[in-house]
């Protein structure tokens, strides 16, 4: 039996669950009024402590709060997430945003031994795991289900993107030193030859997720039909 008829037959079992409902609308609201008051704060410009910069909690936080829009930046991003999670149609694109971002603050907490916050945001983390784990369903076509065609590629891809890529390395290399730089050190031909040997491995690189790349509708899911 292939995996996802497995995780689709657990996945049905267990979001049955009157009880497990319920516990998932509690643990949603719970995320929302958990990132809502912080987020806040930081979209208001306002300092997260007030411990000094003598304290390693007290630093970090104080450098994050001198970043400017980038602190306030973080506080948008925990109210959008926020928001989507308040919402039944949204909550999955919610609980994907809150993950990386409760996970972010768990590992900080953890590494600057913010006493007692750690386990919070440990909790909060694995909180968020589950939510995403409730929407397996809305979420399984990013695991399972790919496009119906592969990108049509040109003929000879893999010989002349990546030769393509190699010359502009050099010519740009050459360029960069002799009109923009204005140094009055020669452009070293061994530099040109290594920069267009990353050229010429970016642009295989290219060529080779080009090639396998996949485009159109996604395929019908033929097992639930």
């Amino acid at each position: 039996m292939k995996i996802k008829i497995i995780l689709d037959k657990i996945h049905t079992s267990v979001t049955e669950y009157r009880l497990l409902q319920l516990f998932t609308a509690f643990t949603r609201i719970l995320l929302v009024i958990g990132f809502i008051p912080p987020s806040i704060k930081k979209i208001m410009n306002e300092p997260f402590t007030s411990l000094p910069d003598t304290n390693p909690v007290g630093h970090y936080f104080n450098a994050l709060y001198q970043t400017g829009f980038y602190y306030q930046f973080i506080g948008w991003a925990q109210l959008i997430a926020a928001v989507l999670l308040l919402f039944p149609r949204t909550a999955h694109l919610g609980a994907l945003m809150f993950l990386p971002i409760i996970f972010n603050i768990a590992v900080l907490t953890t590494s600057v031994g913010f006493q007692g916050t750690w386990i919070i945001t440990t909790f909060m983390t694995l909180a968020s795991l589950y939510l995403v784990s409730w929407d397996y369903d809305r979420l399984k076509p990013i695991l399972f289900l790919k496009r119906e065609k592969r990108a049509a590629i040109f003929k000879n891809e893999l010989i002349w993107l990546p030769v393509l890529c190699a010359v502009g390395a050099i010519v740009s290399h050459l360029f960069l030193f002799t009109f923009l730089l204005q140094s009055p050190f020669k452009p070293q031909i061994s530099h040109s030859l290594i920069l267009g040997g990353i050229g010429f491995a970016f642009g295989l690189t290219i060529a080779v997720h080009h090639r396998f790349m996949r485009v159109g509708n996604l395929e019908i899911d033929r097992e639930i039909l």
